[in-house]
């Protein structure tokens, strides 16, 4: 059985620029170091802050006063940004700058009196980061769109003054249908100036596509929360690979690979490689021998830390 490897695949600029924050907080401040919600959606990296003095908190509101607060790569609302600075707390924000820039087009199209349709899902930090990032008191309206089944059917107070932005971690296929749909009900309608959904998911959703042509099982190493994650996995399916999302080599299951011949590894951007390296480790114990013909695609991009902890 061969065992190939997805590049490029696991962390992200956003990603580890939000583990930094946290890495040189605990340094510089000592534990403990109070996090609102999970700073990526990942259990491994996330169970390792845990262990070194991280409070993983759902609101700002369970902070003591005097103590450092880090904001999550996926970014928060600006109810939750005023909150905490009205608090007697140390904010650092870990939010993927690539996240930021959709916050900026939000409020943009809000200060020109636009409404916005966001293409997202229901319930995901970034998606309720981004929705808080728009004012509504105004008279106008942020819609949450996560399908083409709800794009067909949205309704709009001014169809004639719209625009769309995108959660950053979606299907790049499915976002392109759903947009179509947009376009097809409001010819007015605005796209952002550079797509919203971020290098690095399109790069592993490149990634993939090469690797479900050649394998016949794909394995994504990544947490179940995780939105570009589960995206890849989906892809796989989509492309005729048999496709399983897992935290780590535990998760594998032997009669997955039964009559294999091929199977594709790759990893979400907030998946650490050590987890991929004992995913190979696993398959090649159980038989498996690794491509050596693999591509390397580094990607150079690289986000600066925030005042305070440079």
């Amino acid at each position: 059985m061969l065992i190939r490897l997805a590049s490029p695949r696991g962390f992200c600029a956003g990603v580890e620029r939000a583990i930094e924050i946290v890495e040189r907080a605990l340094e510089r401040f000592g534990a403990p170091i109070y996090v609102r919600h999970e700073v990526v959606h990942n259990r491994t990296v996330v169970e390792g802050l845990r262990a070194k003095g991280v409070v993983f908190v759902d609101e700002v509101g369970e902070v003591p006063d005097g103590s450092v607060v880090i904001f999550s790569a996926h970014g928060v609302s600006r109810a939750v940004q005023a909150e905490a600075n009205a608090r007697n707390v140390q904010v650092f924000d870990a939010t993927c700058p690539l996240v930021a820039k959709v916050h900026n087009e939000v409020e943009r199209s809000e200060r020109h009196g636009r409404e916005i349709v966001l293409i997202g899902h229901s319930g995901h930090p970034e998606v309720e980061g981004t929705l808080g990032h728009y004012d509504p008191t105004d008279g106008g309206a942020i819609y949450l769109v996560e399908d083409e089944t709800q794009a067909a059917h949205l309704e709009v107070r001014n169809p004639e003054e719209l625009s769309v932005v995108t959660q950053t971690t979606l299907s790049m296929d499915d976002t392109a249908a759903i947009l179509a749909k947009l376009e097809d009900r409001f010819p007015a309608i605005s796209r952002p100036r550079s797509d919203d959904i971020c290098y690095a998911t399109q790069n592993r959703q490149d990634a993939v596509r090469e690797l479900a042509a050649e394998s016949e099982v794909v394995v994504v190493v990544g947490s179940r929360n995780s939105s570009n994650s589960n995206r890849l996995r989906e892809l796989a399916e989509r492309l005729g690979a048999r496709a399983y999302l897992i935290d780590d080599e535990d998760d594998l299951d032997r009669a997955w690979l039964e009559g294999v011949n091929a199977v594709g590894v790759t990893s979400g951007a907030s998946a650490p490689e050590a987890c991929v390296e004992a995913v190979v480790s696993r398959l090649e114990a159980w038989g498996g021998a690794l491509a050596l013909d693999q591509p390397d695609r580094p990607e150079l991009v690289e986000f600066s830390m925030p005042k305070g902890l440079r």
